[in-house]
């Protein structure tokens, strides 16, 4: 059973609206600064040293832990429906992953939608990944990860740069990862009264601001879709109250039956990205150790 904080922490985000309801200028403007008024609340924790930087020509954001590998390195892509947030929303969470994984993690800033609609985002992703190699970092300690919309181009990354024949990462994390934006898994409907933080009007706005008329089953937006063998091993972590339970368990099955080393954490009682509301709900400590785990012995 999830802890009264987390029970709590669900209840408080369920009177929020951070993701943008229909595609209005006027209210994908307002779902920004919704999330930006929400995150500003959270502290990220001591012991991080924090620094903005272009890598390949992408704006973001060090967190270097004071102690760790200084050779370990996570590229990390923020949450926020493809259309909402930025390095600043997810300070709190990188820096904790920073110091869990004993790495420095570079967060993206990469384009949103509608401004940029895709596959602008992944081109992003993949030249920050290109120019982290470039730079010297072995492949054997550099790790994708992300959340939500950022779980989903965590693995397009990944499939691309297997696709382009570049060296892999030890590893990708995927948390709350949206892997089908067709919006067919069967816990769409059944876990619709659970889920507090996304919704269909909410769901239907981001893929339209980021899709446009593109098939929603495009593999690259879409990743259940792809072709998954030859990715490399993955960690999903997905709460038993979200909407997007069904695309983290199709996927690591498909991935499964692919040959891919995958290790799926469903979390009971847990709610979308729970990992955020950390250090005041026990479960997103804990989730964000596990992950520290994966990545230290990846």
């Amino acid at each position: 059973m999830a802890s009264i904080r987390a029970r709590l922490a669900a209840r408080f985000i369920s009177k929020l609206s951070v993701l943008p309801v229909n595609t209005d200028p006027q209210e994908v403007a307002r779902a920004r600064r919704a999330m930006a008024r929400l995150t500003a609340l959270s502290m990220p924790p001591p012991g991080v040293a924090r620094s903005t930087e272009e890598v390949g020509n992408v704006a973001g954001e060090w967190h270097i832990p004071k102690t760790g590998d200084e050779g370990r390195v996570i590229l990390y892509l923020h949450g926020g429906g493809f259309s909402v947030g930025s390095p600043k929303s997810h300070r709190s969470l990188a820096s904790r992953l920073a110091l869990a994984c004993g790495a420095r993690v570079f967060v993206a800033d990469y384009r949103l939608a509608p401004e940029h609609p895709f596959p602008a985002a992944l081109e992003d992703s993949k030249r920050v990944y290109g120019a982290l190699l470039d730079r010297g970092i072995e492949p054997s300690r550099l790790f994708v990860a992300g959340d939500s919309a950022g779980g989903s181009l965590t693995l397009a990354t990944l499939l691309a740069v297997r696709d382009d024949g570049a060296p892999l990462p030890a590893a990708g994390v995927c948390i709350s990862p949206s892997t089908d934006l067709a919006r067919t898994g069967e816990s769409m409907k059944s876990k619709a009264a659970e889920d507090p933080m996304l919704r269909q009007p909410t769901l239907d706005t981001s893929v339209e601001l980021y899709l446009g008329d593109r098939d929603p089953k495009t593999p690259l937006a879409s990743p259940l879709y792809a072709e998954l063998a030859g990715l490399p091993p993955l960690l999903i972590h997905v709460g038993s109250r979200e909407v997007l339970l069904s695309d983290a368990e199709r996927f690591a099955e498909r991935a499964k039956a692919a040959g891919v080393d995958v290790t799926l954490f469903v979390a009971e009682g847990m709610i979308h990205v729970w990992h955020a509301f950390a250090p005041l709900v026990p479960e997103a400590t804990a989730a964000i150790g596990d992950i520290g785990k994966f990545v230290r012995s990846a």
